[in-house]
């Protein structure tokens, strides 16, 4: 089946960013010139995804104002990147659903239940930006799903001391494909055997929502790397190693390499000059 829809969690606090997340939603935060989001929504649309649901909590009202089109606003304003914009709006539905419970990833998926429609569809987390100028993240793993025909997540490896945060593969790999045989979230570093890390893009199936359902809760949260475990045996699940600059936006200086780096895809020698001035 072609996959067409994308899901973009974005309820969480943001807690790790406060107080600026107190008033203004981290995934609107600025990166260089854009909002992270817009990026997100922009990898989607690249990899062919036309139909978005962005999910959002009562306080993360302007992230839908900010896709939705402002007439007035347009009429006002005649501006470069407000047409950049508006032409990527032109490319995809977008739409918006209210986590009320914010319970983890795995509850922010289960909102999306009724939108996917028993169709697979590609999850792409608000804390991760990953830039492919020329074959964006989610194609990549959207064309591993219409070979494998199973769920795919997205992986790169990561030191030891990173791998503890997220959740860690194992498996045997051909190439740049893991079958996976164990999915374990956040291990010690005691119990780490596998550096491959499953950072921020999925393609699910929609036997996702029925173990989402049968998930424990883990610390109060539905974890969405313990339900995928549950489908390890069920249906089988593979990984994907991406090809892409990943960064880590729920880090602060995650967020500040993205910064620097987009910075200087865009300003360039400038910037650079700017750089070397401040190190002497």
């Amino acid at each position: 089946m072609k996959v067409k829809k994308a899901v973009i969690p974005a309820a969480g606090f943001g807690t790790r960013f406060l107080p600026i997340t107190k008033g203004v939603p981290k995934e609107m935060l600025n990166v260089a010139v854009k909002p992270a989001i817009h990026y997100i929504v922009e990898e989607a649309v690249e990899s062919g995804l036309d139909d978005i649901l962005i999910i959002i909590n009562e306080g993360k009202e302007c992230i839908k104002k900010y896709f939705d089109p402002n007439i007035t606003y347009e009429s006002a304003v005649a501006n470069e990147n407000l047409q950049e914009l508006n032409a990527l709006l032109k490319k995809a539905k977008i739409s918006f659903a209210y986590q009320k419970n914010l319970n983890g990833n795995g509850g922010a998926i289960l909102v999306a239940e009724e939108f996917a429609n028993n169709e697979p569809f590609v999850v792409l987390f608000g804390d991760d930006v990953i830039y492919n100028p020329t074959n964006p993240v989610s194609k990549q793993l959207v064309e591993a799903y219409q070979k494998t025909g199973k769920t795919i997540l997205g992986v790169q490896h990561r030191p030891k001391h990173e791998a503890i945060k997220y959740g860690v593969i194992e498996g045997p790999t051909d190439g740049r494909y893991t079958k996976i045989k164990r999915l374990v979230e956040k291990p010690s570093i005691k119990e780490i055997k596998s550096t491959l890390c499953s950072l921020g893009r999925f393609v699910l199936t929609p036997n996702i929502f029925k173990e989402l359902k049968n998930t424990p809760l883990q610390k109060g949260e539905i974890y969405l790397t313990n339900a995928i475990a549950q489908l390890i045996d069920t249906e089988g699940v593979f990984a994907y190693e991406f090809e892409g600059r990943r960064f880590d936006l729920g880090d602060k200086f995650g967020f500040l390499e993205a910064n620097i780096e987009m910075g200087l895809l865009i300003y360039g020698e400038k910037l650079k000059e700017y750089i070397s001035n401040l190190l002497y």
